[in-house]
């Protein structure tokens, strides 16, 4: 397929708000399966279109894709493997390849459930971030409140742990409800049906473990139940509102740029610093 061709097909699949990886061959010495500039856009469903030299070493390549996918990763990545030593094969050339994430709906999606006294001070901290947020509550009075942006989409819900399957795989989750018993079946659907990088729960170390005790009396087991954040936000501050705001934010950062760096080093085979 042409160059045309492949950014064609990009153009698409970002109008149909379809994520992709375009995977680029950059350099090719030696024995190679293929040539250097060969291209391959990958999808959730696998190899969408073009080739980068099939067998071992594009399967290597559809996994890195494939993972950058799943982690939602924006940052571009490079890896260069040599066919013998890290693929396997008994090439003995090597290959540089470049991974340019697509992602659709936006960069780093956080979910806020609640819109309330926090959420409404955290709005105006997270919406100038490269972020998009959604915030949903069934109190419309409570979301009429709450700042607009460009990159915010307010939702009212009945029910609104029913939107936990149409959240992006990348989506920072965070239960800021009115109340232990409107947090919890959005905890429990978060946890039961999902695997999001972030999910977390305002509250105290109390209610944390109350949480955890009624998820494990629900099905879920006590690992599962226990992988959520609460109380949420770093231990600095007080309880006001803004400073729970700022230490809400500066959790969120952190968690972040550590699953975005754990991503990179599963793509170059490293350990990620804890």
């Amino acid at each position: 397929m042409s160059a045309a061709g492949t950014y064609a097909q990009l153009a698409v699949l970002a109008h149909e708000g379809v994520s992709c990886v375009l995977v680029v061959l950059v350099d090719a010495l030696g024995s190679t399966p293929q040539d250097a500039g060969a291209k391959m856009i990958v999808t959730a469903a696998g190899i969408h279109s073009g080739t980068v030299g099939g067998g071992r070493v594009e399967a290597k390549a559809l996994a890195v894709a494939a993972d950058m996918l799943a982690e939602g990763a924006t940052e571009t990545r490079f890896a260069t493997w040599t066919l013998k030593g890290d693929v396997g094969m008994t090439c003995g050339g090597s290959v540089k390849f470049y991974f340019e994430p697509h992602p659709a709906g936006g960069p780093w999606p956080i979910v806020i459930f609640g819109a309330g006294h926090v959420a409404q001070a955290l709005l105006p901290v997270l919406l100038p971030l490269p972020c998009s947020v959604l915030c949903c509550d069934s109190r419309t009075e409570w979301l009429e409140k709450l700042p607009r942006a460009a990159n915010m989409r307010v939702v009212a819900a009945k029910d609104p742990a029913s939107l936990i399957p149409t959240l992006p795989d990348n989506a920072f989750v965070l239960c800021m409800t009115h109340g232990h018993q409107t947090d919890r079946p959005i905890l429990h659907r978060a946890l039961a049906e999902r695997n999001f990088p972030f999910v977390g729960v305002i509250g105290s170390a109390a209610k944390a473990a109350v949480l955890r005790r009624e998820l494990v009396a629900a099905g879920l087991s006590a690992a599962r139940a226990g992988q959520f954040h609460c109380p949420l936000g770093l231990d600095f501050g007080s309880n006001h509102p803004h400073e729970i705001a700022l230490s809400i934010t500066a959790q969120l950062l952190t968690e972040r740029d550590r699953w975005r760096a754990q991503g990179k080093a599963r793509a170059s085979g490293a350990t990620a610093p804890r």
